[in-house]
């Protein structure tokens, strides 16, 4: 089992339930185990962090990066948490809100790819 870090509690069910577009509409493919009978858990708290989507049974994480993650200091955050994550054990997908929006069939197969 994963250690994490309790603090975080309220902020990942504060996270779940305010969802952004995107999240929602990846959550609506991800969810009740359509991910090749594996569920899939939303705004996961995993060590000091929380990631958006977390399938626990293939080891994979799912981000969704809105404009804030392109800037120099969003990069280097998220490089720093995707080598965390790796040091796990964990393999880490990025997507951009907008790849959801204009491409989901194609996030999907990079998705079902890795599962």
């Amino acid at each position: 089992m994963l250690s994490y870090d309790k603090q975080l509690k309220a902020l990942s069910q504060h996270l779940r339930k305010n969802m952004t577009d995107a999240e929602n509409r990846l959550w609506l493919r991800l969810r009740r185990k359509q991910l090749k009978g594996r569920p899939v858990y939303r705004q996961k708290i995993i060590g000091k962090y929380i990631v958006d989507f977390y399938c626990p049974k293939a080891d994979l994480v799912i981000e969704l990066d809105g404009g804030q993650h392109y800037s120099e200091t969003g990069k280097a955050k998220d490089g720093a948490r995707d080598d965390a994550l790796r040091e796990m054990g964990i393999k880490v997908l990025r997507f951009s809100d907008r790849d959801v929006f204009e491409n989901i069939d194609g996030v999907m197969e990079r998705i079902w790819g890795c599962v």
